[in-house]
């Protein structure tokens, strides 16, 4: 057997477990109970929020709307074809809004507010708006112009 120096070996290893990353990421991921009429009721959510987006495995996002005991209520806002009962779910931790601004005047969105009128990414300054918010007040809304 050739000679083994420990020295070596020590070197080798701290070089190979120096870039080791010991962080763990959890994600809370549910499964669906059943799904119909662009409704899903989705078990394992705990902690999941109202209006909180929750994306199913095949890309679908969906709102979470209905909070209850042991299951959450989310709607879907693409289509459910490839939803099914056991699909999984995942939180994204974000709540549901969308960018608005000038570039948005004339064109075709979709409810999350991507374009789809063929005519390309939406330009300009945007700002993120949550899409359910308080609507602004009657006089608000009249002396503004």
């Amino acid at each position: 057997m050739v000679g083994v120096k420990p020295d070596e070996i020590s070197a080798i290893l701290k070089q190979q477990l120096s870039g080791f990353k010991t962080e763990a990421q959890l994600e809370e991921v549910g499964t669906v109970l059943q799904v119909g009429d662009g409704i899903a009721r989705v078990y394992g959510l705990s902690k999941a929020q109202a209006g909180e987006l929750v994306e199913f495995e095949n890309g679908v996002q969906a709102i979470v709307l209905n909070l209850e005991e042991d299951n959450v209520g989310v709607v879907l806002m693409g289509p459910g074809d490839g939803i099914k009962e056991g699909s999984t779910v995942k939180r994204t931790g974000k709540i549901a809004s969308i960018e608005v601004g000038e570039g948005f005047i004339g064109r075709v969105v979709n409810p999350l507010g991507q374009p789809i009128d063929g005519k390309g990414p939406i330009t300009g300054v945007k700002y993120e708006m949550p899409i359910e918010r308080k609507a602004p007040g009657v006089i608000y809304q009249t002396t503004r112009k």
